[in-house]
């Protein structure tokens, strides 16, 4: 369970660290737009009110609150199947990148009423319009880790 609150607590910290970096003492939120390294890394702000990609952005006000306790009751379960279930370390870890990003989103909900979006990433001549946090790469990474590293035990009828 250790493991699973280490990795947690860093996903959790980088998440609100870059956040505060970038989006208050850099002042992202008041420039918008900052050109890292276009067009591979840029820096847009983007408040995000829904889930991904901005679906459900225009519900009213009580999605902000549904969005955050789901965040808690997914990290929850998380938990739980890490403490029952997951027997790998690296299993471990991928559930902590998942509740330490959750619980990142879920905060930014709390405290600004969005989720603060603003890593902006395109290649090869195609752009792309989304923006993304810390946060949303831990769980991204997490989900991953668990498809690939949990034990999946043969069904047996």
């Amino acid at each position: 369970m250790r493991l699973v609150l280490i990795s947690a607590a860093f996903w959790f910290l980088a998440d609100q660290l870059s956040k505060w970096l970038v989006v208050h003492w850099m002042r992202l939120d008041e420039i918008g737009h900052i050109a890292v390294w276009p067009p591979f890394l840029n820096f847009h702000m983007g408040w995000n009110t829904g889930i991904n990609f901005g679906l459900f952005s225009n519900a009213a006000d009580i999605m902000r609150w549904v969005l955050i306790i789901l965040a808690v009751v997914i990290a929850a379960w998380v938990l739980w199947w890490a403490r029952t279930g997951l027997t790998r370390p690296i299993a471990r870890i991928a559930a902590g990148a998942i509740v330490g990003g959750a619980m990142g989103n879920a905060l930014d909900r709390l405290i600004y009423g969005a989720v603060a979006d603003f890593l902006n990433m395109s290649c090869c001549g195609i752009s792309n319009p989304f923006a993304f946090n810390i946060a949303d790469i831990g769980i991204f990474a997490g989900a991953f880790g668990l498809l690939i590293f949990t034990d999946h035990k043969k069904i047996t009828p």
